[in-house]
């Protein structure tokens, strides 16, 4: 199976650099942020080359892979892996379960 190009979506996109923001002010440091990426860039790229290894959610469609403190929630299809959440696993699951129902 060819490897699938990953998609960030735009609120995808915006909770994780959020959370690096974050990171780097709370910190008044970059070196946790940049592992991040790091970490972040090798499991994109293990979801891209075997996409089910991660477990599936009870959101239709839905997969989860964790890091940790974090979870990254994400479609796939033919071509593409579509990440949909980059979720911090210390707040409310009230408002990722808001979030992916609107998705749906």
């Amino acid at each position: 199976m060819a490897k699938r190009n990953v998609i960030w979506t735009k609120t995808a996109d915006l909770q994780f650099v959020g959370i690096l923001e974050y990171w780097v002010k709370r910190n008044k440091s970059n070196t946790y942020s940049i592992k991040l990426v790091k970490l972040v860039t090798q499991r994109t790229n293990q979801i891209a080359e075997t996409p089910f290894i991660y477990k599936s959610t009870d959101f239709k469609d839905y997969r989860v892979a964790s890091l940790g403190n974090y979870s990254i929630y994400y479609k796939i299809n033919d071509t593409e892996i579509i990440i949909s959440a980059f979720w911090d696993n210390r707040q409310n699951p009230k408002k990722l379960l808001e979030m992916l129902k609107q998705k749906n």
